[in-house]
C-alpha cells in the first residue's frame, strides 16, 4: 500500500475527525470483513487496506507522521510491523458478530497478535541498528544513491541507499533486514539512516523552500532593477520593483526542494537587502545633501 492514499481509502477527507475515522472504519470493515465474503480475494485485499489506513490514521502520531511525509515517506519509515504495533479492534468486530484474531493471523501472517505483530515459540526479532547518513545540500535537493559502509555481526558490510530528493535533516531512512540477526530464527532487525543534511555556503533552507539574499544599492531599491539570480535549476532574471524595502522577499514559484514523497516544490525567495554606503565622496554628500532638502 505504499502508494495507496489512507484518506482515500475510508472514503475521508484530509482534516476528518478521530470519531469520523472510526465511523468510517467500521462501516467499510464491517463490509469487506472475510466472514461476509468467504473465498473472495478481491474483499480480502480490501479488508487488509482498511484495517492498514485505521491503524495508521487512528493513531494520532503515525498519523502526524502520514501527513508530514507523504504516503511514500511514510512507508520508507515504518514497516508493517510498526503499523499494526498495538493495534487492537477487538472490541469493534466483538460488537458486529465477528471473531478477530484468526482473521488477522490469516490474512496478514501468523505472526499477527491481539495487539499487534509478535513473534511465537521462542522466535526474537532481531536488534534494530541506527547510524547517522550525512549528505549534502544539493544531494538533499537531487536525491540519487549513496554508498554507505556499516558493521554488522561483526562484519563490514556496504551497501548503496536510495536518497529521496527533499530529504530533510532528522528523517530516518529505514534499510529492512540489515540490523542485528534474530534469535532461534526470528527475523533481523533494521538499519535506520538519520539524515543530517550539510549546509550551502549561497542558499538557506526553510522546510521546502530556498532563501538567497541580495543586497542592492539605495538608488536601485528606489527606482527598481533587474538582477541575475542562481537558483538550484540554473541563473534566473528577477524584477525588483521601485520602492522596495529592506528584507522583502521576491518569489519564484516552484524552484524550491521538492517535496519528499509527494509531488510539486517548494518555493525560491530572494531577500532584498539595501546596501548603505559607509563612505561617500564629495560629490555624492552634496547630491544626498539636495536629495534631503527635496525631502527624500
Amino acid at each position: 500500500m505504499a502508494s495507496t492514499d489512507y484518506y482515500q481509502v475510508l472514503g475521508l477527507k484530509k482534516d476528518a475527525t478521530a470519531a469520523e475515522i472510526k465511523r468510517a472504519y467500521r462501516k467499510l470493515a464491517v463490509k469487506y470483513h472475510p466472514d461476509k465474503n468467504p473465498g473472495n480475494k478481491e474483499a480480502e485485499e480490501k479488508f487488509k487496506e482498511i484495517n492498514e489506513a485505521y491503524a495508521v490514521l487512528s493513531d494520532p502520531q503515525k498519523r502526524s507522521q502520514y501527513d508530514q511525509f507523504g504516503s511514500t515517506g511514510f512507508h520508507e519509515r515504518f514497516s508493517q510491523e510498526d503499523i499494526f504495533r498495538n493495534f487492537d479492534v477487538g472490541d469493534l468486530f466483538k460488537d458486529a458478530g465477528f471473531g478477530t484474531e484468526d482473521i488477522f493471523s490469516r490474512i496478514f501472517g501468523g505472526g499477527f497478535q491481539r495487539g499487534g505483530f509478535g513473534h511465537g515459540g521462542g522466535q526474537r526479532r532481531g536488534e534494530d541498528f541506527t547510524m547517522e547518513l550525512a549528505i549534502s545540500f544539493r544531494e538533499a535537493f537531487a536525491g540519487g544513491e549513496k554508498r554507505i559502509a556499516f558493521m554488522r555481526g561483526g562484519t563490514r558490510e556496504e551497501l548503496s541507499v536510495k536518497v529521496p530528493a527533499g530529504v530533510e535533516t532528522g528523517a530516518r531512512l529505514r534499510i529492512h533486514g540489515k540490523g542485528g540477526g534474530g534469535a532461534s530464527g526470528g527475523t533481523p532487525g533494521d538499519l535506520y539512516l538519520t539524515v543530517k543534511v550539510g549546509s550551502d555556503p549561497h542558499f538557506d533552507r526553510e522546510g521546502d523552500d530556498i532563501i538567497v539574499e541580495r543586497q542592492i544599492r539605495f538608488t536601485e531599491a528606489a527606482l527598481g532593477t533587474s538582477l541575475d539570480v542562481t537558483t538550484m535549476d540554473g541563473t534566473k532574471r528577477i524584477k525588483v520593483p521601485a520602492g522596495i524595502q529592506p528584507g522583502t522577499k521576491i518569489r519564484l514559484t516552484g524552484l524550491g526542494f521538492p517535496h519528499m514523497g509527494r509531488t510539486g516544490r517548494g518555493d525560491f525567495y530572494v531577500r532584498i537587502g539595501v546596501r548603505v554606503p559607509e563612505q561617500l565622496t564629495a560629490p555624492q554628500k552634496e547630491l544626498l545633501a539636495e536629495l534631503a532638502e527635496k525631502g527624500l
